[in-house]
Formats: C-alpha cells, structure tokens, sequence
C-alpha cells in the first residue's frame, strides 16, 4: 500500500467517511466532519500511522489532502517512491 494510500485511510477513518469516499480534493471545513477537533484528531492519527511529529504551523498549514501528502512528503514520507 502506498503512502497515499495510507493517508486516503487516515483521513477515511480520522474523519468517519465511508471506505469509498474520494479525498484527494478534500478541504478542511468542507465538509461537516472536518471541523477543528477532527483536524486534531487527523493530526493525531497522521503522527501515528507515519511516525513523524507534526508542529504547529505543519498544522495550521494543512488545509487539504494535498496539503497534508506534502507535509508527508517534507518529513521523507514517500520521498523514495519517486
């Protein structure tokens, strides 16, 4: 599984969507589910499943699925599957 994939699961589960549903554009506040205590709890689950600490700002920042891969990204997190 990629990490792509892994993030798609994170949000999935961290947010309580569907198994199908499709995240890749998903925005923070876009949807009901993506208020500010399931973004910490998405950071949460990030950390966890990717092993990595994410600051404050990394937080604030993250805004998107987009965002959120590039934050991965920035802490070597599929940087070898280029």
């Amino acid at each position: 599984m990629s990490h792509l994939d892994r993030l798609r699961a994170v949000f999935r589960t961290a947010l309580n969507l569907p198994a199908d549903t499709d995240v890749d554009d998903l925005e923070y506040r876009a949807i009901p589910q993506w208020d500010s205590l399931a973004h910490m709890a998405l950071i949460a689950a990030m950390e966890d499943e990717f092993s990595v600490m994410i600051d404050t700002d990394e937080m604030i920042d993250m805004s998107s699925f987009t965002k959120a891969a590039e934050l991965l990204e920035r802490h070597g997190v599929g940087a070898a599957a280029r």
